[in-house]
């Protein structure tokens, strides 16, 4: 069952991933203020559990395999300035 479960594990991130990229109009900052994580909170995971494997993963690496391209590139083409709102309830959130 360990093997399977890892498999279906996988499936299931590569489905996210997939999710997230057919709705780039969800911005991070939504994420955060929704979830508690984010695109770039996913990188990170995938930085730190490859150093746990004992891999070496550049968060930009990491990110770049999150985003589907080069986070700068994904930056230009589909991250929005947070509203005033979001950022509020951002700060909001994190002072808790």
């Amino acid at each position: 069952m360990s093997n399977t479960r890892t498999e279906i594990e996988a499936a299931v991130f590569r489905r996210l991933l997939q999710h997230l990229d057919a709705h780039k109009e969800v911005q991070n900052i939504d994420l955060m203020n929704l979830a508690s994580f984010c695109r770039n909170c996913l990188a990170k995971w995938y930085v730190a559990a490859a150093a746990e494997r004992g891999e070496t993963l550049n968060y930009e690496d990491a990110r770049e395999l999150v985003y589907g391209m080069p986070y700068a590139e994904w930056k230009v083409l589909y991250q929005k300035g947070a509203t005033a709102e979001q950022q509020k309830q951002y700060d909001n959130r994190n002072e808790k």
